[in-house]
């Protein structure tokens, strides 16, 4: 408590009635004030998306009566079409899903692994951030075509095309995690004399888990948004596959269906890692800024 806030707390004891009051309330901004229900951001994230979604299903309904159905179906159109794929097309759904889980799981372990020996060995440092930061100047495109050369198995391809465009999000965020330690818990720690396994245990790991499931969730969407392209490129099973076979024979409400999946698909991923990262980082304190 600073001097003011005692001195007002002093006079509120010894004032009238009247004066107590306006102490208290000049000594409320000094408190940090209210704390905002947890769920109220969450509630209106939610009110907004459904109203964007509402705005857009009206968009598009308006747009396909003045429009051919090749060009713009309408909303009911692609309702059907989304239900004759949901039955039909089970098996390639699971696929993208099957390819999508590897790939990124295990871009999530290198990716640590390359940003924990980024941030614990200085020798090895300078050539591990060499090897990342070009490998984030390739464009996408790039890894797509070298794997159509150098892989002839289309899950290795895939595999290979999701692994090196999403590693480096996860080693370069989990370095400056590494980077980010306060210096205070290291010198407490290094006090100990803690062996090298022990530093990584008891701080390194908690402090990085939060920077990585901020990179989970930033990379989901564009995770997803690849191994569509690498189904479509390089492969002739999965969702990219059938979105490809579906332009091929002019279906823009399967399509578009597709794309409405694959966005409800983003939305349901986005909140299963919310939810993880909660009960993960359940012990930390949530700061409000007023």
């Amino acid at each position: 408590m600073t001097e003011r806030q005692m001195s007002i707390a002093v006079d509120a004891e010894t004032a009238p009635d009247g004066e107590r009051v306006a102490a208290a309330r000049l000594a409320k901004p000094l408190t940090g004030g209210t704390v905002a229900p947890k769920n109220l951001e969450g509630r209106r994230d939610a009110f907004a998306t459904c109203v964007v979604v509402v705005l857009l299903l009206a968009a598009m309904e308006v747009t396909s009566r003045f429009v051919p159905d090749y060009i713009m179906p309408s909303p009911v159109a692609v309702w059907k079409a989304a239900c004759e794929l949901f039955f039909s097309d089970p098996y390639h759904v699971a696929v993208t899903l099957v390819r999508l889980a590897v790939a990124v799981g295990i871009a999530m372990v290198t990716g640590v692994l390359v940003g924990l020996a980024m941030g614990t060995f200085p020798r090895i440092r300078p050539y591990l951030k060499a090897i990342v930061v070009i490998d984030t100047g390739i464009p996408a495109l790039s890894w797509m075509l070298i794997a159509v050369f150098w892989f002839k198995n289309p899950e290795a391809r895939i595999f290979f095309i999701l692994l090196v465009i999403l590693l480096p999000f996860y080693a370069l965020n989990v370095y400056e995690g590494v980077r980010a330690l306060p210096k205070e818990l290291v010198d407490m720690m290094e006090s100990f004399r803690p062996s090298r396994w022990q530093m990584l245990r008891y701080l390194i790991l908690p402090h990085i888990v939060a920077y990585i499931f901020l990179t989970t969730k930033s990379v989901i969407g564009y995770a997803i948004r690849m191994v569509i392209f690498a189904e479509l490129v390089a492969s002739a099973v999965g969702i990219g596959a059938r979105m490809n076979l579906a332009q091929s024979t002019f279906r823009i409400d399967q399509v578009l269906a597709w794309t409405f999946f694959l966005v409800i698909l983003n939305l349901l991923l986005q909140v299963f890692v919310n939810a993880l990262e909660k009960i993960s980082l359940k012990w930390r304190a949530e700061a409000s800024v007023r």
